[in-house]
């Protein structure tokens, strides 16, 4: 855009009212002396009914520049623009009494992390109530309980009612995502910023909150989005501001960022996404494509056997809940098997059994052929090593005392090395994952998401197991991050032989990894098969609700742009 230092412009932009106003944003942070930038001269703008993208990896500055605009970065910030305005309202000189006049109320804030922002001792109910009438207005009750229901409904939290008495520690990570974005859009703000609203949420809960958040736009609230997931932007976003080092380094349309970018590090974001052209090349290489590594299949070896097993939840009340119906799963040597659904599908459930955490109500799990029940614990006590977790977030499942070194050397333990040997091994595994040595002696708070990832599957491959349960390891990492940990677990396979269970709801990510699929609905596999020909061709009604549901970049094309761009992305 001319006006804030780029070449591509609209007769829109220029003649349009803006509600955000930001130009020539600066952020710098102090701690003990050291002064860091965080955002380096930034400009955009927002209009009425328009959705406003800022993309880019971890430490671009997406969040600090959200957080200016609603007075939330902490007192160490030191904000300058030349304007930053709320519908004409000047924000450098805002008083904390405006902020709190201004937030909620014309201006909502989705936040990433929905267990912290929502508060622990107070029921969903309430906390949408008080989002409703933060001043405990005299309205009654009952009609508040009513428009906390209708506002749990319009996110797409099933059964609603029951919800409303419910704690957040009593929801799921997508029931709660959902939640916080009923709370962030109950007192129908002009603005919306939504930080990575949808990382936790499955395709077809994906699908929902965006048409939520469009039927915001189309009434007339402008949206900013931070998000990592370039194709969900391509669905919404009228305008893009493609961010790096605090900078932005590009900006325009959809169709103008995703099929005539001119920055070398937006083609690079765009090479990282996972896409049918891409399977069977390394993600994490912008230049080129580059074949990953053959991986060998024995099909005449079952590694994992899981063999017609059911669990069934009970609650209060005499609530039952059958979490898994019937399933069998079959994992070959070297084979790597994703399992998909949405929340609520029976995807946790059935890989907590097939990790042999919990008991199933029928059915059996073998590992190499023996039993591999809870119940003979002792029994296969020597065989644990055989089969190894990476979770979906790495610094939950570390001890926040231990360096990196005993963290990893812990599972080295575990494979009967000690002493000296154990330390090079562990130097081994960190370097294997593209870790040096200067890492063993960090701390998991000193580590980016990247880097806690990499340590977990080091960690994970240090007892050399034959089966590697991956439970969403990607789904909270920039796609650029996302690619190198997709590219090194291809690679690791390959070289060490390990079979993969791959449980996610992204289904472009398990496209990518799987030799097969397994569709789980309401505790059921409904459909698998190869992951190319289900794909392709999904046989169940299901499997097709999900694939319709996907986000993809081609969106851009067919949304509301001049015909110029729209030619410029057909080329």
């Amino acid at each position: 855009m001319t006006s804030l230092g780029f070449d591509r412009v609209t007769e829109h932009t220029v003649a349009a009212t803006s509600l955000i106003e930001v130009e020539n944003l600066t952020v710098d942070f102090t701690r003990g002396g050291v002064v860091t930038r965080a955002v380096d001269g930034v400009s955009f703008r927002v209009e009425a009914g328009r959705c406003h993208a800022l993309v880019g990896e971890s430490g671009s500055g997406k969040t600090v520049t959200a957080r200016s605009l609603v007075g939330l970065n902490p007192e160490s910030a030191t904000v300058r623009a030349d304007t930053l305005r709320f519908d004409g309202q000047d924000l450098l000189s805002t008083t904390d009494r405006g902020w709190r006049d201004l937030r909620g109320s014309r201006i909502g804030l989705v936040l990433q992390d929905a267990l912290v922002s929502l508060d622990p001792l107070q029921t969903i109910g309430r906390e949408v109530a008080e989002a409703i009438e933060p001043r405990r207005r005299r309205s009654r009750s009952s009609e508040l309980r009513d428009r906390a229901v209708e506002l749990l409904s319009d996110v797409g939290i099933p059964d609603p009612e029951r919800r409303l008495d419910q704690y957040s520690h009593e929801l799921s990570g997508g029931l709660r995502q959902r939640a916080l974005i009923a709370t962030a859009v109950a007192r129908t703000p002009d603005v919306i910023i939504a930080d990575e609203p949808t990382t936790a949420l499955d395709t077809t809960v994906q699908k929902q909150i965006i048409e939520l958040l469009r039927s915001r736009l189309e009434r007339g609230a402008a949206l900013i989005l931070i998000s990592h997931d370039l194709s969900l932007v391509a669905e919404i976003a009228d305008d893009i501001t493609v961010m790096q080092n605090g900078r932005a380094v590009e900006q325009g349309t959809p169709a103008e960022v995703f099929f005539d970018p001119q920055d070398p590090y937006t083609r690079s974001l765009l090479a990282a996404v996972p896409t049918a052209a891409a399977k069977g090349f390394r993600l994490s290489e912008s230049t080129r494509r580059i074949p990953l590594p053959e991986r060998k299949i024995d099909s005449d070896r079952v590694v994992l056997d899981v063999r017609s097993v059911s669990k069934t939840y009970s609650g209060k009340g005499g609530f039952t809940r059958r979490a898994v119906d019937a399933v069998d799963l079959r994992l070959h040597a070297g084979e790597t098997v994703g399992v998909v659904g949405e929340s609520g599908s029976g995807k946790t459930t059935l890989m907590r059994i097939a990790l042999g955490l919990i008991t199933p109500d029928e059915g059996t799990v073998l590992l190499d052929g023996e039993s591999w029940s809870p119940s003979a614990e002792r029994a296969r006590r020597s065989r644990r090593s055989r089969l190894q977790l990476v979770s979906q977030d790495p610094l939950g499942s570390f001890d926040p005392r231990y360096t990196v070194g005993r963290l990893v050397a812990d599972g080295v333990a575990a494979a009967g090395v000690t002493g000296k040997s154990r330390d090079r091994r562990v130097v081994e595994l960190l370097e294997s994952v593209g870790l040096d040595e200067t890492f063993v002696a960090r701390r998991p708070l000193q580590l980016s998401g990247g880097q806690r990832q990499r340590v977990a599957i080091a960690r994970a491959l240090a007892p050399a197991p034959a089966v590697l349960v991956c439970d969403e390891p990607v789904s909270a990492l920039d796609v650029s991050v996302q690619a190198q940990v997709l590219d090194l677990i291809a690679e690791l396979q390959a070289r060490h032989g390990t079979s993969v269970l791959f449980v996610s709801h992204d289904l472009g990510v398990v496209h990518h990894v799987s030799d097969r699929v397994v569709v789980l609905s309401e505790g059921r596999v409904v459909e698998t098969g190869e992951v190319g020909s289900v794909y392709r061709n999904p046989t169940h009604p299901y499997t097709r609700t999900l694939l319709d549901a996907v986000p993809r970049l081609s969106a851009a094309e067919s949304r509301r742009l001049p015909e110029s761009s729209r030619a410029q992305g057909e080329r």
